[in-house]
């Protein structure tokens, strides 16, 4: 199992960025490899990603959901298997630390090969940056769930 941690300061409040995050549709938008996410329940979504030529499908289920400080999801059936947790931090009003956690198996060499020189840390790295771009270009977020897990 390998792990990789990352985190970004975003220049807008908590609830903007969070609320954001349970956009998870919206994901393609600014997420590198991912070329879909269907919302299929509160809890459950369906993944489809292409990384390196390598297409997945995948369901996720969001494991704990607290409005304004963390989701936390695993894979549940398909190949991909991970598990993770993104936490909102206040910084201050209009400034929010968002730091994402995961920990994920490598599926075959070219994964193996590809974790050790640093891939997955570079993308999620990468896709925090999209993410920050995508939320301060637009200032306010495209959607929101507040239920919690």
């Amino acid at each position: 199992m390998s792990q990789v941690e990352e985190s970004i300061e975003v220049n807008v409040p908590v609830h903007t960025a969070y609320n954001q995050w349970t956009q998870f549709e919206s994901f393609p938008e600014f997420m590198g490899g991912v070329e879909r996410v269907e919302q299929r329940t509160d809890t459950l979504t369906h993944w489809v990603t292409k990384v390196g030529g390598v297409e997945r499908e995948f369901d996720a289920e969001i494991t704990e959901q607290i409005p304004d400080e963390r989701v936390a999801w695993t894979t549940v059936g398909g190949e991909a298997k991970q598990a993770g947790v993104v936490t909102f931090h206040r910084i201050k009003d209009d400034t929010t630390k968002v730091m994402l956690q995961m920990d994920f198996e490598p599926d075959g060499v070219a994964e193996t090969v590809g974790d050790k020189l640093g891939v997955v840390k570079r993308q999620v790295d990468g896709d925090l940056k999209r993410f920050k771009e995508f939320i301060e270009r637009r200032g306010l977020e495209t959607g929101a769930w507040r239920g919690g897990v």
